[in-house]
């Protein structure tokens, strides 16, 4: 019998511990997901000796919370801060990934002698990028919004076709060494692409229809409008699925057609993902290691892994990205930090599941290079990620912050209230109110400044942090919301500014802007 109450309690404390684990990380400059997994290696058999080894569960529980971690990501990725970068994203996502595997199963099986399939397998595992991993370190990190959405795209959208390479490895390993190995093989390979594109049609397909069902569907509670976005996500993932295609990608591209639509509640969804973003992580990173066995680990293991990850890093990665960025005239700058970047974390170590679950012979050994693989090399890159950007320049090429944008309708008087907050950064800063010049009938209701409230007048200049409450025309608010946004980027001078992209007459969804609906 399961006592309930056990569970709940050592549940209970694992996540405590995490968390006061995720505080330390931040403090010292520690990666939070190794801190993590070493949480969950300290609770196995090397530590207080909980036995999991169920690699068959491991892999369900871990493709679940991958499924979390990618719709997170999705809902929380802003379009505006990827739109310049998706070209450079999916090649880096698909003939990237694929140079990366190719040249990583030719070293490991000439160079490091393993197994043909084992090889491939360690090419393939090994090679994409960790979506959690990258959401948690990078967004900490002061880059251009091209470098940042190019990883960021690429971590939520080389899962789908890694995961169908190593299922066809898996099966390709078991099948044998006769015919049936290599028509099996070919079989699953020819049917990546079509699933690839399948599931990113179902995912934008079903992310567009969550938008106008969330749109026309008045919610008894706010709090339901964060779930139903979450859960419509999760939909897709799970449609794409149950049709053979890539449910990874349908998840993210859900996520983020979801995210980035003028929706009820916005923020507060934003908030309630990311808690179970990393509600997810947690659970993740604990259960592999507790999956891990660090006594199986011997100076050959290390050996190969060190090799492995030396070669990835400065070999097979820096060429994969020089093949995907090459079209696209990338400086050799950002080359060599989209090189540098390519964070691996639990993403690899879910994988090595999928031949340790199917008994693929030498499937632990390759679950045990991987680990050590992902643990040195996090460590490694991680925390040198903010000195390499300063070196390289690229924080010295920082945009303006755009600032973040509220809005609750006042359905009486047919207004919005706008609730502006002015970041670091932004060129709000230093502006005097009457210099704003927003449109007819908008104007500043109050200033919030320090927790305090104080009543604008035109000579008050806004600080960085001040929050505006702005009463608008519903006809207006697109008008004073691109005004705002011009600001921020251009300052007072914005008017002498040409237009860009999105601040064009034309009807936008603002990506920043989050709809609640007040009721009586």
């Amino acid at each position: 019998m399961i006592d309930l109450d056990a569970l709940l309690l050592e549940g209970a404390v694992v996540v405590i511990a995490a968390i006061l684990a995720a505080r330390v990380g931040s403090r010292f400059g520690l990666p939070a997901l190794l801190l993590f997994l070493g949480l969950g290696m300290a609770m196995g058999d090397a530590g207080l000796g909980i036995r999991f080894d169920d690699a068959s569960l491991a892999r369900a529980l871990g493709f679940g919370a991958l499924v979390l971690i990618l719709a997170e990501g999705g809902l929380t990725t802003r379009w505006a801060d990827i739109r310049n970068s998706i070209g450079i994203a999916g090649l880096l996502a698909t003939v990237g990934t694929l140079i990366s595997v190719a040249l990583m199963a030719l070293f490991g099986h000439f160079v490091l002698g393993l197994d043909v399939w084992i090889a491939i397998l360690l090419g393939a595992v090994t090679s994409p990028t960790d979506a959690a991993a990258v959401f948690a370190v990078l967004r900490r990190v002061p880059l251009p919004h091209k470098i940042r959405g190019a990883l960021e795209a690429e971590s939520g959208l080389n899962d789908a076709p890694t995961v169908l390479l190593v299922v066809a490895a898996s099966t390709a390993a078991l099948a044998g060494s006769g015919g049936e190995e290599h028509t099996s093989l070919g079989v699953v390979l020819a049917l990546i692409p079509a699933e690839i594109v399948g599931g990113v049609a179902i995912g934008l397909v079903l992310g567009w229809l969550g938008v106008q069902l969330l749109r026309r569907v008045a919610l008894p509670s706010s709090g339901l409008y964060p779930l139903a976005a979450l859960v419509w996500a999760v939909f897709a993932y799970g449609v794409a699925a149950e049709i053979h295609t890539s449910g990874f990608a349908a998840v993210y591209l859900a996520g983020l057609v979801l995210g980035n639509a003028n929706l009820p509640h916005r923020a507060a969804t934003r908030s309630f993902v990311e808690g179970i973003g990393w509600v997810a992580q947690i659970g993740l990173f604990v259960m592999l290691g507790l999956l891990a066995s660090p006594g199986r680990i011997t100076w050959s293991t290390v050996g190969i892994a060190l090799a492995a990850g030396l070669f990835l890093t400065f070999v097979a990665r820096p060429l994969s990205v020089f093949a995907s960025a090459v079209w696209f005239r990338v400086p050799l700058a950002d080359q060599a930090f989209l090189s540098w970047a390519g964070l691996r974390g639990a993403v690899p170590i879910v994988l090595a599941t999928i031949p340790l679950a199917e008994g693929v012979p030498g499937a632990t050994l390759l679950f045990d290079v991987v680990l050590v693989f992902v643990i040195v090399f996090t460590l490694l890159q991680g925390p040198t990620l903010p000195w390499l950007a300063d070196r390289l320049g690229l924080t010295r090429r920082l945009e303006p912050s755009d600032v973040e944008v509220e809005v609750a309708p006042l359905d009486k008087i047919s207004a919005d209230l706008l609730q502006v907050t002015v970041p670091f950064g932004s060129r709000l800063s230093g502006i005097e109110v009457g210099e704003l010049r927003l449109p007819r009938h908008s104007v500043i209701s109050l200033i919030i400044r320090d927790s305090a409230p104080m009543v604008p007048v035109d000579r008050e200049r806004l600080k960085i942090g001040d929050e505006l409450l702005i009463v608008t025309p519903s006809a207006q608010r697109e008008q004073t919301e691109r005004r705002l946004r011009a600001l921020g980027r251009h300052g007072r001078l914005a008017r002498w500014h040409a237009a860009e992209p999105d601040e064009t007459p034309r009807r936008v969804r603002n990506p920043f802007v989050r709809r609640e609906r007040e009721r009586d």
